[in-house]
Order: C-alpha cells, then structure tokens, then sequence
C-alpha cells in the first residue's frame, strides 16, 4: 500500500496546491470550459454574475436552441443535464494550454444544428482513487464515454422548442475494483462515487422534453435521470463537482435514484421565485436494458415518487441560490430486491460576492435502501474568477441507514476536498482527497484518507 501511495502521493499534492495562469488567475476546470464557473455563464439553471458579459455560444442563441437570454425552464435542472453540458461546451475558460484544437469540429457541429436541429456532443472521463488503508484492494479506477445530445423538433427557434434527448454511455473499470465499490474495500459505508462503475453499455437518457407557457413549464417523458432535476444544485456533479454521494442528490438518504427510469416530470415556477417539481419513475429501472423498463413499469408498476418545493430569489440563479425541501416514497422493487420507504431531504445554498458558494444540506429517511438514514453536509465552493479554477470542501455527518446494513452501524463522519484544474479548452483535471473519520465497517482505523485524481475530455 506504501509504495502505491508513493507513486500517486506527489502528483495529487502537487495538483491540489495549483499553479497559477497567466494573469491573476488560475486555471480551473469542469465538465467543459463554462462548467468551470461557479455562477456558469448562463448555463442550465444559472446566470451571469451581475457585469458578466459572456456570449452563451449557439446554445443559448435563438438560431441555435431555440431559446432567447431569459430564464427558462432549465433552470430547474442539473449541471449534468445534456443540454446544461452542451451549453457549457460553448464557453471559453483560462486553461493552461490556449489552443483549442476542436474549434473546427465546433463550428462544424453548430452547422449541423442550424440544419437540422441536432447538437449533440461527449466526453470521456477517468477516476483513480488511492487509500491510506483498506480491508482489500487499496487502489480502484474507471473510465466512462459518454455520448448525449439533443434533437429539437417543435417550435425551433421559439421560446417553447420540444425535442429528443438522450444519452448514451460505456462504464468500464482498469483494474479489479471500479470506484463505486470502493467504499467495502476500505470499511466506508457509503458512496466514495457513483457513477464510476462497471457495468458496461447503458442508456441514461431517452426522453422527450417539451416546455411551455415561455419555458415556465417543462415536461420530461420517456427514459429519464432523477438525478437531472431532484434535490440539484451547483456542487452536485460526479463529474465535475463533489465524488462522494453525501455531498449530492439527498445527500445519500434517497433510496433508488434510477437513472435510464420509464416515468416523466413535470416542473412549474408558480411565481418568479417560487418553483415545483413533480416525478414517477420506474423503481426497478436497469439502464443497461431498458426495453424491459416497459414490462417493470407497466406490468410491476412499483415507483419512486418525488414532490420538490422551492424558493429562488432570482429564476436564471435557482442552481445557485435557492431553499429547497423534497419528498420522495418508493415502493418495494421486487426485481431490484429493494424494500420500500420514504423521506425528506432539504438545500440551501447562496453565494457571497459572486465568488463564494456556501451549503447546508441534508435529508432523512425510513428505509427504502438509501445508503443513509440521517444525513447532513455543509460546505463551500470558492472561484474567485467566474471562469477560473474552483476549489471546494465539504462535510458531512451520516448515519448509516439500518435497513440497508445490518445491525448497529456507528455513524460517521466525512469530508471531501477537491480542486478543479482547466489544462485545456477541453481537458479537465481534478484532484480531491476524502477523509473517513471512524468508517463503520473499518473500526480499527480512526480515519482512512481517499486520494483521487479524476480527468475528463470533452469533445
């Protein structure tokens, strides 16, 4: 375990401390250049900061996606939403290395949008953890292709467009542990990562998505994520923001969460600052297959239901700033072999100077195989440039959810920092380390220390 830890110790330390740019910032990073922003540049779901004026690119244009500068619907959804991760595949961001050597291939694939309606885009990604001590493998690793786009095919170049989205993936592990099943390995019950997994070819999304009434309302129906609308803010990304589950969706009190899940949603700003969104999805959904989502949904019918009300000061900023409590129940899956449950979890988040982004969240549970029964985080994320670098921490106290693992577990307590580092226009990287303060399945360590390097290109 030393002589792992030696090989990857210098380069996570030398990376979290950063080198500075040209000028007086650094380089930072995200999904994509714009998902390197803490108030991303009028993304999905958020909003220049005030005196910001950065040009959107042909996702935010009417020539492109069918939508003007005022806030819409989007702004109900995630970062990792496809047409959020498009939107952020337009904008510029300082990185290490200028040159962009796909600016051939973007305006070729803007071409095609003005033809035909389709843009469409991906990235592939990459996750190395490394653990002080473990109860098996000490080191886990993943890659992941994505593909996604979408294909506007009502009302293009209107407020009110309606279209296919979809997005496809291969999840493949390097060694004999995936991230996602790290946490067994070092004693940690929990998600040290989600989405880093093993599974092979998977279908995340499959949906059509209408909105209406100038984008106040949105409909989703088909194969969908509840991770793209439910209980969502800026910091939530596997890709781009936090790894661990505490510091995401429910801070890791929601049992289920499917993803490639036969239901729909709908969300509805009832006012300018006051917002709903309600869902049913398929609680036995399998994204690897998800022509049987329409046997499990039809003939099982066994559900996850979600009901979120939220309070935003400003519609184009709710990613940013806004409370929030959300509401889910699940039914027994009997393919999933999953019992059924329900809880709460609420959000608060603000941002100070347009440069802090501070959080409390948390959330609680009665079964329903959530990883957590109790749950709370706080946190913060700091970019001093809107285009820059972004560094953030998080802390969390759980306890672990009863049900899922038998009998007493200790709670315990968690932290994640990560810095985000814009090499080039289009490659990200991203150092992090977790901190494990009394893992319950690991109690002769008092605390087990998780480094992590994870990568991302985008194209």
């Amino acid at each position: 375990m030393k002589h792992t830890l030696l090989r990857y110790l210098p380069l996570l330390v030398l990376a979290l401390m950063g080198a500075p740019a040209r000028g007086q910032t650094e380089p930072g990073g995200g999904a994509t250049p714009a998902a390197s922003q803490l108030p991303q540049a009028a993304s999905e779901g958020d909003a220049l900061a005030p005196g910001d004026e950065v040009d959107r690119g042909p996702e935010a244009r009417p020539d492109a996606n069918g939508d003007d500068d005022t806030p819409d619907s989007r702004s109900f959804t995630s970062p990792d939403q496809v047409q959020n991760l498009l939107d952020d595949q337009q904008q510029d961001a300082p990185s290490w290395i200028e040159a962009d050597w796909l600016e051939g291939w973007k305006g070729w694939k803007s071409d095609l949008y003005d033809d035909t309606g389709l843009n469409f885009g991906g990235d592939y990604n990459a996750l190395l953890f490394a653990a002080t001590d473990s109860l098996g493998e000490d080191t886990a690793s993943s890659g992941v292709f994505r593909l996604y786009g979408h294909w506007d095919l009502i009302g293009r170049g209107t407020n009110d467009t309606g279209g296919l989205i979809f997005k496809i993936e291969h999840r493949h592990r390097y060694g004999s542990v995936a991230p996602s099943a790290f946490g067994g390995e070092v004693g940690y019950l929990g998600a040290l990562q989600t989405t880093f997994t093993d599974v092979g070819y998977r279908t995340t999304n499959l949906y059509w998505r209408q909105s209406f009434a100038d984008q106040r309302f949105v409909v989703y129906a088909g194969f969908v994520d509840s991770t793209d609308f439910l209980d969502v803010y800026a910091l939530a990304s596997p890709w781009t923001g936090f790894n661990n589950l505490v510091f995401a969706t429910g801070s890791a009190t929601i049992g289920g969460l499917p993803d490639g899940a036969l239901g729909a949603m709908g969300a509805l700003w009832l006012t300018d600052s006051l917002y709903t969104i309600a869902s049913l999805t398929d609680a036995n959904a399998d994204a690897t297959d998800i022509t049987d989502g329409f046997d499990t949904f039809f003939n099982e019918f066994e559900t996850l239901k979600t009901l979120e009300v939220g309070w935003a000061p400003e519609r184009e900023r709710a990613l940013l700033e806004k409370i929030s409590v959300s509401f889910w129940h699940i039914d027994e899956a009997s393919t999933k072999g999953t019992p059924s449950g329900w809880g709460v979890s609420g959000s608060a988040t603000v941002t100070i100077h347009d440069e802090w982004l501070a959080f409390l969240r948390g959330g609680w549970a009665d079964d329903g195989g959530s990883l957590n029964e109790g749950s709370v985080s706080v946190g913060f994320g700091y970019q001093p440039d809107p285009n820059g670098s972004l560094l953030a921490l998080g802390l969390n106290w759980g306890r672990p959810n009863r049900g899922t693992f038998p009998g007493d577990p200790d709670d315990q307590f968690t932290s994640e920092l990560f810095y985000r580092c814009q090499v080039s226009p289009n490659l990200q990287v991203t150092p992090s380390v977790q901190l494990l303060v009394d893992p319950a399945a690991n109690p002769e360590e008092d605390v087990v220390a998780v480094f992590g390097i994870r990568a991302r290109y985008t194209f």
